[in-house]
């Protein structure tokens, strides 16, 4: 593991030892870490956004898709029906 230090107004060392305390880190680094690597996730997913906005449209986001997506998160494999509903149905 590489090291880097970093320099920090007082203020702001207060907060990450506070945030240390209060969350349960044990130390600084993991703290720092924990940081970089909610930043790396919020990025991974601002850019799958962005992805998915300029990738051309395929289809229909009706009911029929949406329960076909709920059966494959709950691990039903079955394909999304193609029969078309102008409802959603409630749940």
């Amino acid at each position: 593991m590489g090291t880097m230090n970093v320099s920090l107004p007082e203020g702001m060392k207060e907060f990450v030892d506070q945030q240390v305390a209060e969350r349960g880190y044990g130390t600084s680094s993991e703290y720092i870490r924990d940081l970089i690597r909610r930043e790396q996730d919020r990025l991974q997913l601002r850019n799958l956004i962005l992805e998915g906005a300029t990738a051309p449209r395929t289809g229909e986001a009706d009911a029929v898709y949406f329960d076909g997506l709920r059966d494959r998160v709950r691990g039903k494999s079955a394909p999304p029906s193609s029969k078309k509903t102008t409802t959603p149905r409630k749940r």
